[in-house]
């Protein structure tokens, strides 16, 4: 058994290097937006609780950041708890909290990666949402690759504050309703989302078979490339992550023409 699962080792590692070596790098993805999918049925299928399986998808987490940082990827949003995951059994959900809240101090504490928190952390208990802020704070001077960590993250949410907060500017300033209307574009509406500043996400990844986004990004990701894994998200290995890469490098980007 042993000695089958060290051939097995070494014939993935031996594809794993090829598979990197055969990226264009002027292909790499600049932005990677990830679907972190597949943690409890992950758990259930090994009999285990929920919990566990979140512990375990939180432990992938810097190693994909690994694989993103080494082939030149620049910005990485994970998915890591929806607006609809709130709405959950409250005992998993505050587990999952604490899970998070943890994981993402590891990350801010490694001062690797300069940590954005994206989404309604009004929609969080006040301690998670202080425990986010400070690690986006001890980043903030990171010159590393960025990550955005999409927690209490609903695209349709990220929508609506973005008007709310389009509008708010214009009441300050005095601009009335029917002049907003008139003079309003796209580019007013990004300029007050999460990831504002920030170019869209080339390639979206999600786990777990499901072939959907959800509402991951959804302003965001309309000229994204898709890529959908078999793979639960603790089980994802770097030969599916370069997987993912190389069948966006080969594909020709139309961007909607």
């Amino acid at each position: 058994m042993g000695l089958a699962m060290s051939r097995r080792s070494l014939v993935y590692g031996l594809y794993e290097r090829r598979l990197e070596a055969a990226l264009p790098r002027e292909a790499v993805p600049h932005h990677v937006g990830i679907i972190l999918d597949g943690n409890r049925r992950w758990a259930r299928a090994g009999g285990n609780r929920a919990a566990h399986g979140h512990r375990r998808g939180a432990d992938k987490i810097a190693d994909v950041l690994g694989w993103s940082e080494d082939i030149g990827v620049q910005i990485v949003t994970l998915w890591m708890l929806s607006t609809d995951n709130l709405a959950r059994d409250p005992e998993e959900v505050g587990e999952l909290l604490g899970i998070i809240e943890d994981a993402v101090a590891e990350l801010a504490t490694s001062r690797r990666w300069r940590i954005r928190v994206v989404g309604a952390l009004d929609l969080l208990p006040e301690s998670t949402a202080d425990r986010l802020r400070a690690a986006q704070e001890l980043t903030s001077d990171v010159e590393g690759m960025g990550v955005n960590v999409a927690i209490g993250y609903g695209g349709r949410r990220e929508i609506a504050d973005a008007v709310r907060g389009l509008l708010k500017e214009h009441a300050l300033a005095g601009t009335s309703i029917d002049e907003l209307a008139q003079t309003l574009t796209v580019e007013h509406i990004a300029e007050h989302l999460y990831t504002k500043g920030q170019p869209d996400p080339d390639l979206v990844i999600r786990t777990s078979g499901e072939q959907r986004l959800g509402g991951f990004l959804l302003w965001q990701s309309v000229h994204s490339e898709f890529y959908f894994c078999e793979a639960y998200w603790p089980d994802f290995r770097r030969v599916d992550f370069l997987r993912a890469v190389r069948s966006y490098a080969m594909r020709e980007r139309r961007m909607g023409r």
